[in-house]
């Protein structure tokens, strides 16, 4: 193999390389017998075909596969000899000649490089890490919530219009241009007037009907709505009000823990209190999170692989345009022009590329890895978020292992997290929930 080093500027390394075929034939030869002991062809005994039958059927494709072989084990031979770490995958052109039997494989390839640097000191990071303690008030308003959900319908015997608060029985037939969409009919369906879960103006526009009584309202779909086709779109539709009822909540008490499967209130608190503070944990978390990494950011400074950057700026990108389309830019960004806007997200790109390059090494030259078991149990998680569906989540990931990877990233990430948070000084301070709410000025 003879290697002949054509860039190197920066992070980006180039090469030319050549093979001669004989190197080729050996593997084409191997190949070939190795198809010819399992080919069944009429004429022939079991592994007795000859060779050039075996390669007038397969000699192209044996080729192509040997060719492929010998390019990735050749560059990964230079990477290894010359101590070269890639940072994406390298970018190959063969010439067209090698492809064909008899001729040398002749190929060159750019790759760019993971950059080198010093990891800071890991013990030397101090962080405060936010905690907070659920208080009574949150408490009773998680129990107000248990009960609204256990709430019974009753009939308002009242001969009245509806108002707000109370639940319609209603039909109903949504139609667009005069046409029904699917999703848009409705047979005695409960809306609560006022409450949520409808399109904005829907529940609102039926306040005032009676029994019996029908209606037309005009409502329009929010610009994000889920189902693109209706999006930012005005619907007609025709109401059959049915019958008026009120919804009759619990009492907060032990009957009503009884119904939920716990022994009485006072267990039931318990549980409300620890749910609680296992959301006010994770959000301690995620706060520790960026914290931590913007620490990071202010130790760190290198060159990144431009492919990389380019590669997470348009991902961000992409995320922007849609949701400029959608009308869901926050104030400060919708402000911006397009240049402006592209510079902010190009250098939030770029602290998160030099982020990951650096929590990429940490792990590594500590010996962080993700296990099968750890993986696994991200897939079941991922599984339970689709009731009824489990079976056929898990299934996509067994046959798709780039799915799976796309699982590996954040479990290694935050392991890498959290190794890191054990070697620094981490002081715990007592903050409201709404502090702990805050979201920092800080984007990774």
């Amino acid at each position: 193999m003879q290697v002949t080093e054509t860039l190197s500027e920066s992070l980006k390394r180039g090469f030319n390389v050549l093979i001669e075929d004989k190197e080729l034939e050996e593997k084409r030869q191997n190949r070939l017998s190795e198809l010819g002991k399992k080919m069944d062809m009429p004429g022939f005994r079991p592994g007795k075909i000859p060779l050039s039958v075996v390669k007038q059927r397969y000699g192209a494709s044996v080729q192509n596969e040997v060719v492929n072989e010998m390019v990735r084990d050749s560059i990964a031979q230079i990477f290894n000899e010359r101590g070269l770490r890639p940072a994406i995958q390298p970018h190959v052109v063969l010439k067209d000649e090698s492809l064909q039997e008899g001729h040398n494989l002749e190929f060159s390839f750019e790759v760019e490089l993971v950059p080198e640097f010093t990891i800071p000191d890991l013990s030397d990071i101090s962080l405060t890490r936010l905690k907070s303690t659920p208080s009574e008030d949150a408490i009773q308003k998680a129990l107000e919530n248990i009960a609204s959900r256990q709430r019974e319908l009753k009939d308002i015997e009242e001969d009245r219009p509806a108002a707000k608060g109370d639940i319609l029985i209603a039909d109903f037939v949504g139609k667009v241009d005069g046409v029904e969409f699917d999703g848009g009919k409705g047979q005695d369906v409960a809306v609560e007037l006022g409450g949520s879960g409808f399109i904005p103006g829907f529940s609102e526009q039926m306040e005032g009907m009676k029994r019996d009584e029908k209606r037309d309202i005009t409502v329009t779909f929010p610009a994000d709505y889920q189902a693109t086709h209706l999006a930012g779109k005005e619907a007609v539709f025709s109401i059959h009000a049915k019958a008026l009822k009120e919804g009759v909540f619990p009492a907060i008490d032990d009957e009503m823990a009884k119904k939920i499967g716990l022994e009485n209130l006072d267990r039931l608190k318990e549980a409300v209190s620890k749910q609680i503070s296992s959301e006010y944990d994770q959000a301690s978390q995620m706060r520790l999170k960026r914290d931590l990494l913007d620490v990071l950011a202010g130790k760190v400074d290198f060159e990144v692989p431009p492919g990389l950057l380019k590669t997470e700026f348009d991902q961000i990108w992409q995320h922007i345009e849609n949701e400029r389309k959608a009308g869901r830019l926050d104030e400060e960004d919708a402000q911006k022009d397009e240049e402006t806007l592209k510079s902010d997200y190009h250098k939030i790109a770029e602290r998160r590329v030099r982020l990951g390059l650096l929590l990429a090494e940490i792990g590594v030259k500590n010996g962080i890895s993700v296990t099968q078991d750890e993986l696994l149990q991200a897939m079941r998680a991922e599984a339970m978020r689709y009731p009824g569906r489990e079976k056929e989540v898990i299934e996509f990931f067994r046959n798709n292992p780039q799915a799976v990877e796309s699982l590996r990233g954040p479990l290694f990430e935050n392991k890498v997290v959290n190794y890191i948070i054990e070697l620094a000084k981490v002081e715990d301070k007592e903050v409201t929930p709404e502090e702990l709410a805050e979201v920092p000025s800080s984007t990774i």
